[in-house]
Order: C-alpha cells, then sequence, then structure tokens
C-alpha cells in the first residue's frame, strides 16, 4: 500500500482523517518528531481548534522549518482546516502568533452581521480553472454543484486576483455577504479551510485526487458552475438517544419527555436498533451530522465508557460526516486510581475516539449559574472554557433541555419572558423558559435566554436547543423558544425536539432564523428517512446537500 505522513502535534480528531486515508487505500505514518518530516514523500497538516493554540504548539515543537523546508522540495503537502490557517502570514484569533507566511494574506473573523459565528456547516468551494480549450476543469476533485463541511470563525477574505498573482488556484465560499477562501493549490499544494474527510463523497473524492497526484480533471456536462447555488446549505442532524438496556448493551432508544420506557411488555427499555448501525443508515440517507445522545453510561464514570468509546471508533471508520457525543462530559474521579480527571481529558478520550464535537448540559447549567452569581467573570476553568481554549468554540455544543413555565404576566417574574400563541392550563398568555439538569428531572431557576448567553460568554460554539414540552409529541419544533434564543445569541442553534415530518422542517427553516435542525424518533421508526426531509425541502426552495454517489 502507498503512505502518505501526517504530523502529529496534538491538534484536535484525526482518526476520522486517517479512516478516510485508509478507505483509499493509503496507509497512514506519523510524523512525531521534527527529524522525522525529512521522510515523508505525501505529507498532510491536519489541525482543528483555535489558531494561537496550534501555531504555538507547532512552532515549540520545531516543525516550523522542516515543513516549510518539504514544501519548497516540490513535495506533495495538504493542510486541511488549521493546516491551510498555518500557511498565512497571520490570524485576528491570535495576531501574536505568525503563520508560516507561505502565502501573503491573513485571516479575518467573520463579521456578525447577518450570520451565526462560527461559520458551521456545509458550504461551496468552486474554482475558476480552464484548460487550454476554455473547458471548465476540476482542482482537485472539487466541483461546483458538490457541498464541503466547513467549521471555522476566521477564513481569509476571498479578493480577485490577489492571490492568483503568486500562481495559487483558488477556490472560494460565500458566508452572507463574505465572499472567502475555501481551498487553495499551487504545484504541489493543496489546501482546505473545510474537512475533506467530514465531507461525505465529495470530501473523499478531493483526498483521493490529492493522493493520487490528480491535479486537473474535467468537470462531468452536468456540474456547469452556472447552475450551483451557493451559500450554507439547511443542515438536518439525525440524533440517537443511546442507553444501555436492561440487559447491558447499548442501544438508541426514544422516548416522551425522557420516558425511554415500554407502557407494556414489561417496562422494557425501548429498542430501536443498534448505534453504529443506524448513525450508518443516516449518513446514507444524506445526515449532514449524527449526534450520539448518550443518556445513562457517563454519569458516574465516563473514563470508563468504552462501550460507547468504541461505538464512536467503530462509527468514524464509514461515517465520514460530523460527529457529536453528549452525556457527562465532566470533571470526574478515575475509579481505578482515585485521581480526578478533568472535563478536557475526558473530551480529549472522545475527540481521539471520533468525535468532532461534544455536548456539555448539566455542567453548563453550574457554570451559567455561577457566571451569573459572579457578576459575568469568566474564571477560565469551566468545562465550556477549558475544551474551547484547546479545540475552539466550534467543538463545543452546549445542550439545552428548557421546560415552559407560565406565568399571568411579564412583569410577574424576572425571567426573560414571552408572549405565547399557546396559552397556559389557566389561560396565562405569557411564559418563560425554565432550564433543567439531569436529563430533564430537576428543574433550576435559570432561564433559557441566561443560560445561552452565558455559555456563549464562557466560549460555547453552538446551541443544541431541546424543549421537554416538545419532546416526542411529533408536533414540531418550539418556534417561539427558538426566536427567543436566536435573537439572544450570536452563535449556531440547532433545533431539536418535536419533530415528526418533513412539513416541521420546512416550518422550522421558514419560520426561524435557526442555524440546522434535528430529527430522531420519526427516523427510528421509519415513519421518515433522512433522504425524504431533503427532497421535501429542495421542492420548497431551500438550499440542502444532496446525496452523492459513491466514486472511490
Amino acid at each position: 500500500m502507498p503512505t502518505v505522513h501526517l504530523l502529529d502535534y496534538a491538534a484536535g480528531n484525526v482518526r476520522s482523517l486517517v479512516n478516510a486515508i485508509e478507505k483509499l487505500g493509503w496507509q497512514v505514518e506519523w510524523i512525531r518528531s521534527p527529524e522525522d518530516v525529512a521522510k515523508a514523500e505525501t505529507l498532510i497538516l491536519p489541525g482543528v481548534g483555535h489558531f494561537g493554540h496550534c501555531l504555538t504548539q507547532f512552532a515549540n515543537a520545531g516543525y516550523v522549518e522542516p515543513v516549510k523546508a518539504h514544501i519548497n522540495a516540490g513535495k506533495p503537502f495538504m493542510g486541511i482546516c488549521v493546516g491551510i490557517q498555518a500557511l498565512f502570514e497571520g490570524s485576528a484569533e491570535n495576531p501574536a502568533v505568525p503563520g508560516l507566511g507561505i502565502i501573503k494574506s491573513r485571516l479575518e473573523r467573520f463579521k456578525n452581521d447577518d450570520k451565526s459565528v462560527p461559520h458551521i456547516g456545509w458550504n461551496s468551494a468552486n474554482t475558476a480553472s480552464k484548460d487550454e480549450g476554455g473547458e471548465a476543469q476540476s482542482v482537485y476533485g472539487l466541483r461546483p454543484e458538490s457541498k464541503y463541511y466547513y467549521v471555522h470563525s476566521y477564513a481569509v477574505p476571498y479578493r480577485p486576483g490577489e492571490l492568483e498573482k503568486d500562481g495559487w488556484t483558488v477556490a472560494t465560499a460565500r458566508y452572507g455577504s463574505e465572499e472567502f477562501v475555501g481551498a487553495v493549490a499551487r504545484d504541489n499544494v493543496l489546501a482546505t479551510q473545510f474537512h475533506p474527510e467530514k465531507s461525505g463523497v465529495a470530501g473523499l473524492r478531493v483526498l483521493k485526487a490529492f493522493l493520487s497526484g490528480h491535479k486537473l480533471s474535467p468537470l462531468p456536462p452536468s456540474t456547469a458552475p452556472s447552475a450551483t447555488k451557493e451559500g450554507l446549505t439547511r443542515r438536518i442532524i439525525a440524533c440517537l438517544d443511546v442507553r444501555t438496556n436492561d440487559q447491558g448493551d447499548l442501544v438508541v432508544t426514544k422516548g416522551d419527555q425522557y420516558d425511554v420506557r415500554e407502557k407494556s411488555g414489561g417496562n422494557a427499555v425501548r429498542n430501536l436498533g443498534k448505534p453504529v448501525q443506524k448513525a450508518q443508515q443516516y449518513y446514507e440517507q444524506g445526515a449532514d451530522e449524527v449526534t450520539f445522545l448518550n443518556i445513562t453510561s457517563f454519569r458516574d464514570t465516563p473514563v470508563k465508557d468504552l462501550p460507547m468509546l468504541e461505538v464512536l471508533r467503530q462509527t468514524s471508520a464509514t461515517v465520514f460526516v460530523p460527529l457529536t457525543i453528549g452525556g457527562g462530559i465532566r470533571e470526574t474521579l478515575d475509579p481505578e486510581t482515585g485521581k480526578t480527571v478533568s472535563a478536557l481529558e475526558v473530551a480529549t478520550l472522545y475527540f481521539q475516539s471520533g468525535a468532532d464535537k461534544i455536548s456539555i448540559g448539566s455542567d453548563a447549567v453550574t457554570a451559567a449559574e455561577q457566571y451569573w452569581a459572579s457578576d459575568r467573570v469568566l474564571t477560565g476553568t469551566t468545562a465550556i472554557e477549558t475544551i474551547s481554549e484547546a479545540y475552539g468554540a466550534q467543538a463545543v455544543v452546549v445542550s439545552i433541555d428548557p421546560k415552559r413555565v407560565y406565568v399571568a404576566s411579564a412583569t410577574s417574574t424576572p425571567h426573560h419572558t414571552i408572549k405565547t400563541t399557546t396559552p397556559g392550563p389557566k389561560g396565562e398568555e405569557y411564559c418563560w423558559y425554565a432550564c433543567t439538569t439531569k436529563g430533564g428531572r430537576e428543574t433550576r431557576d435559570l432561564d433559557v435566554v441566561q443560560l445561552a448567553t452565558a455559555v456563549e460568554a464562557l466560549g460555547a460554539g453552538e446551541l443544541l436547543l431541546n424543549c421537554i414540552d416538545k419532546d416526542g409529541t411529533n408536533s414540531g419544533f418550539d418556534l417561539e423558544l427558538i426566536r427567543s434564543v436566536k435573537g439572544a445569541v450570536r452563535i449556531p442553534v440547532i433545533a431539536s425536539s418535536g419533530a415528526g415530518n418533513a412539513g416541521h422542517f420546512a416550518e422550522v427553516f421558514a419560520e426561524t432564523d435557526v442555524d440546522a435542525a434535528l430529527g430522531a424518533g420519526m427516523f427510528h421508526r421509519g415513519e421518515w428517512t433522512v433522504k425524504q426531509v431533503k427532497e421535501e425541502l429542495g421542492r420548497q426552495g431551500l438550499m440542502v446537500r444532496g446525496v452523492e454517489e459513491e466514486e472511490v
């Protein structure tokens, strides 16, 4: 098998990249010291997280000059995410830390004008390369009709001709009013802001073209750039609630208001399938992300939750879209050593096993309460802060489980209220959303807006907005709740709880500014497939990522 070298400088989840490379028929060897760089023929520099953190680690480990020498020697080199950012002169994310300076430009933060930041989701990477006859060419497998997975807050603004004058071929994407650099190629170098290993078939095609050395190839006739819609697609996420059943097996389950036991037949835990197989099924249907919410196994000893780690390992070997894991990611006690294990160390176990994002629930409520009690002091010690600092805000999702509390008037509570179109049991026209912990079993004196704004300040990059009142009802998302939270934060929000058909997804995208929507039971029971939901959204004029046929 041909060999590709990956540079290991502890920069986030690389397991999926290894899996993708091996799927394509290459074997991976690791560069673990600067001296090893010289032996690499083909070198890939992955990276996830904070520019300053990653580039400081990279420089302190002595990799700057060896990697520059590799590139200058004309050997194949690919940078992914922070790996492309490293090639530029620097970033506004940490102006004091220099990049490699191979490309003469700098990264800027996306404007929080008409969009959420981080930029998370599936977007374009359009090139304008043509052959001598004027026919459009695919650069390293990039196609104008394809969508690729991005997750970042900083990018290089695209200024026509600026990079091209130095010989770079540039692929661009558009987010709101901003056009930015999605990928660059020149001679022996390919670098992508998106994650090819998380971009399904389209991303595998790019990886294969690079590894094979196929820089240019004709575009298929059906992929004319003029027919391409630019911008971020509507994300459809499949969520799997995973727990241990009474026989000790991990199963996908679902219930009403988190009650996952059958109402008859011995009161057994509802078993809707095996996690790895279900995740594969939803990937093949076109799910843009897969989320695992482990609702039991993590609670006591998350560092001992080996079955769930194995679920992640197996899933990431065949599912090439982002994977999120949630449930009990917090500081804990290792029962074998008696030592305290930090939330960052627990999260690292799951990143190393194939997770791209981690979801924090109950711990986030406690952190938010402390944030407000201390008059908004950031201690730097909460799980959200430590994980965000190491892996970037985009790697931290906060899962919120609110429920309605009806009140007679907006002034009868200090909490953020809304005037609702669905009055309470006594005809109340106002309500607020109380946050809960422990899977909805404990209600706190903290409203959803307080929680959302606190965790955004602490460094969360995305919110998974559930709703206990809607969970398992198949009656549609709580649009009032979603509008309230979206109006309070600038980070992406995922709508969850209540989806029962494709119309509910269309409604939430049409009636709110939500960034993504999540389904569970309707998919598990086979009432709808992810593909059917996307087809319906497409018929209604919403841009979604299509399912590309396997070519590799």
